[in-house]
């Protein structure tokens, strides 16, 4: 087994040492660099989940760094950060002043801008909404899924089962169902947060694993299709990067979720551009491009995933455990701001993409259970959603698994919100 890396080791200690930790991204980034270091500042963030990012000064000038740490890279194969690819795509994206790409020691410098991460702007939003400001936030967003869209259009092509192999992007999802050496499944993440583990929820729920894995989900009235155990066995299978090369490749991203994205204000109208395009790639599996930023953008919202003690103030769940069926009631709902993305999302890229799919031939006919394990798979592997084991309470916790597993298949009868988005962007 490889040794942990120097990135690993600092993401480590930055969660009871700060201090220590600085001091050690100070050391590792002169060594890359070649620069001197002083006054490393980590950022205490929410959002970086799987990363860490903050501020240094080196001479005169002032930085921002960030690095993404994926637990077994050291055994992992591929190119990271490409911000090339998607600069030559016409697509708006932060270039690095300096950037280390060695597995392990994946560090991007750049200019510190003054300009708010979208998530911060949409954050505020969230907490006290601003019918203007809410406009130019969603005219923002449309403007870069047009752009998206028309990339994407441009640079679809047929690619091969060694093509998408080769794309980083399955570490966000297939790669956290393995052990990154052996590929036993379950295994990494997965096996970590959930298997063998215990589920505490609101009411008094306590159910072992294999009693959650094998409950039927009925969310708020509603039964669904799928456990929580039939939907992770059908990503270990669909989600094999062998099996997504079936609807071709583009340029993309691959995390662009709101915390990798810079807001621009504008005299006229307002920009938004990516940075640390650590998964990034010109083969990324078609279907999984815009994924996880549909996810963590629009339904991670508000606050249940990223201030799960915010979600507890602010609203309400309770489980129930019979006949080996999992209810949970909730009041929970994405915000204004959110349901106004979500309507964007739909209309500027998914709408269109997949009918640019299915014009083409290249749109498998299992399309939205494809769509819909990406969303599934986007909370539940970025983060240990079982109360009390990191982050999450009993409320959080039983918030979480009600949005996950309603992403995941569809109700027997009724309609939900993955319903009705489901519905307006299937291609006719």
């Amino acid at each position: 087994m490889a040794s942990p890396s120097r990135t690993a080791q600092i993401r480590a200690t930055a969660q009871h040492d700060p201090a220590s930790a600085e001091s050690m991204l100070e050391k590792l980034i002169a060594e890359l660099f070649d620069i001197p270091v002083s006054d490393l500042r980590i950022n205490r963030d929410q959002y970086s989940l799987n990363s860490l990012n903050g501020f240094f000064d080196s001479g005169d000038d002032r930085f921002f760094f960030k690095f993404h740490q994926e637990e077994g890279e050291e055994a992992m194969r591929g190119e990271y950060y490409r911000a090339d690819i998607l600069s030559r795509a016409g697509l708006p994206v932060d270039q690095p002043v300096h950037m280390s790409t060695l597995p392990g020691e994946q560090v991007l410098v750049y200019r510190r801008r003054q300009e708010p991460r979208f998530s911060d702007v949409l954050f505020d939003l969230d907490q006290l909404p601003d019918p203007a400001a809410m406009h130019r936030a969603a005219a923002a967003e449309a403007e870069l899924n047009d752009r998206l869209l028309y990339s994407a259009i441009v640079s679809l092509r047929p690619i091969s089962p060694q093509g998408s192999r080769a794309e980083p992007i399955h570490r966000l999802f297939h790669e956290r169902l393995i052990d990154p050496e052996t590929g036993q499944y379950p295994g990494g993440r997965l096996a970590r947060f959930y298997v063998g583990k215990t589920f505490e929820f609101p009411g008094g729920v306590t159910l072992d694993w294999p009693a959650f894995r094998d409950a039927r989900p009925v969310l708020n009235g509603l039964e669904y299709t799928r456990s929580f155990g039939e939907m992770i066995d059908l990503a270990h299978a669909r989600y094999a990067p062998d099996q997504l090369a079936d609807a071709g490749g583009i340029v993309a991203h691959g995390d662009a979720h709101n915390a990798n994205v810079w807001y621009e204000a504008g005299r006229e109208a307002d920009r938004l551009a990516f940075f640390d395009p650590a998964f990034a790639g010109d083969k990324v599996p078609s279907l999984l491009a815009e994924v996880k930023s549909t996810f963590h953008n629009i339904f991670a919202h508000p606050f249940w995933l990223y201030n799960p003690e915010l979600a507890a103030e602010r609203y309400s769940a309770h489980a129930a455990f019979s006949g080996g069926r999992l209810a949970i009631e909730t009041d929970w709902s994405p915000g204004p701001v959110r349901k106004r993305l979500l309507e964007v999302k739909a209309r500027h890229y998914w709408k269109g993409w997949l009918a640019e799919l299915r014009r083409r031939d290249m749109l498998p006919e299992d399309w939205e259970d494809v769509i819909r394990i990406g969303l599934f798979l986007s909370p539940t592997l970025v983060m240990n959603l079982r109360a009390n084991s990191a982050r999450h309470n009993p409320t959080s916790s039983a918030i979480a698994m009600f949005v996950a597993l309603s992403a995941g298949s569809r109700p027997l009868s009724g309609r939900d919100i993955f319903t009705d988005f489901f519905d307006e962007v299937a291609p006719r």
